[in-house]
């Protein structure tokens, strides 16, 4: 049997430092054997604060390299086409992945500063020109990403999909939303002074002025759409007024886009006064080329399947968790 002195791998004595050959072995059995730092300390003899100081000397000297990942960062990509693939839709654009909210902090007051970019990549490709009719939608995500920076598109015409000027919901009053997009590419908005759902004579009225007429005959000409995806109307503690929520029809709903409400296969739900709704038909929106979708959250993701699936929208802005979690909701 070998003593101590007889088996401790060799070191440089020499201003006290390590032999290469010995930062490669400490390192090889710790890392790539799954070797304790007592077990690497057994097998050369020596201490285990010396594994510690030979592992640090390892890092150092570039024998061992650690790389640090960001969750999904090396996947990101992989996930969106897979997503896209999945739920049939054109293009899926995934942002950073969301932080864990806290009080000080909830979910819907950062998300803005996340999804922004992956929006503004989303718009970015579109190929908008001066002209175009790019048509935003009111919520609270869409209404969070008009506070962020977007990549200019002057001279873009930005339109409002619904009315909402009787609104108090700062994220529900869609003109305000027009400005700070327009603001934000540079384009030129298109504001729709009307309520979203006007009584019977004030409908009539609203339909005859020629200003009302000319943004709503800017919606079939639209090229670029980007909405929010809302959540089932009856389980949401922040919704519009005009939204009849004791409406039983409301019950088969799973989400809108635009104020326009269907169920789980697509459809359109009625609700009371639905047929004076001053707000962009789904018709339509399966029409225009680009329809960008911006959602996040678990509710969420019954909505974006159904919504996707009835070709409302084409393409898909959210977050990595989000995109999991429709993956297993298929």
């Amino acid at each position: 049997m070998h003593s101590s002195s007889e088996t401790r791998a060799p070191t440089s004595a020499e201003g006290g430092r390590f032999a290469p050959s010995q930062l490669y072995a400490a390192a090889k059995m710790y890392y790539d054997e799954d070797a304790t730092q007592a077990e690497v300390a057994h097998k050369l003899g020596v201490s285990r604060a010396t594994v510690s100081r030979l592992l640090s000397e390892a890092r150092r000297q570039g024998i061992v390299h650690i790389e640090v990942r960001a969750p999904h960062a090396h996947d990101r990509g992989d996930l969106a086409d897979t997503l896209a693939d999945a739920i049939g839709l054109r293009r899926v654009f995934l942002s950073a992945p969301l932080p864990t909210p806290t009080p000080a902090k909830p979910t819907v007051e950062v998300m803005g500063s996340f999804l922004a970019p992956a929006v503004s990549r989303a718009l970015s490709e579109v190929g908008l020109v001066p002209g175009d009719v790019l048509l935003v939608s009111s919520g609270r995500t869409v209404h969070q990403v008009a506070q962020f920076d977007l990549e200019r598109i002057p001279g873009v015409l930005v339109t409002p999909t619904v009315g909402g000027n009787d609104q108090p919901e700062e994220w529900y009053q869609t003109n305000e939303i027009t400005r700070l997009i327009s603001n934000k590419l540079g384009g030129r908005p298109n504001y729709l002074f009307a309520p979203a759902l006007p009584g019977p004579e004030l409908y009539d009225t609203l339909h005859a002025d020629p200003s009302i007429q000319r943004v709503l005959n800017l919606w079939p000409r639209a090229r670029c759409a980007l909405m929010g995806v809302g959540a089932p109307p009856l389980l949401r503690d922040d919704i519009p007024q005009f939204v009849p929520t004791t409406s039983a029809s409301l019950r088969e709903a799973v989400g809108d886009v635009c104020s326009r409400f269907y169920n789980r296969e697509g459809e359109p739900v009625d609700f009371p006064g639905r047929e004076r709704l001053i707000a962009v038909e789904l018709s339509v929106l399966q029409k225009i080329p680009v329809g960008i979708a911006v959602a996040v959250g678990a509710e969420k993701v019954p909505p974006i399947l159904a919504g996707a699936r009835a070709g409302y929208f084409n393409q898909l802005v959210t977050d990595p968790s989000t995109a999991q979690q429709l993956l297993e909701n298929l």
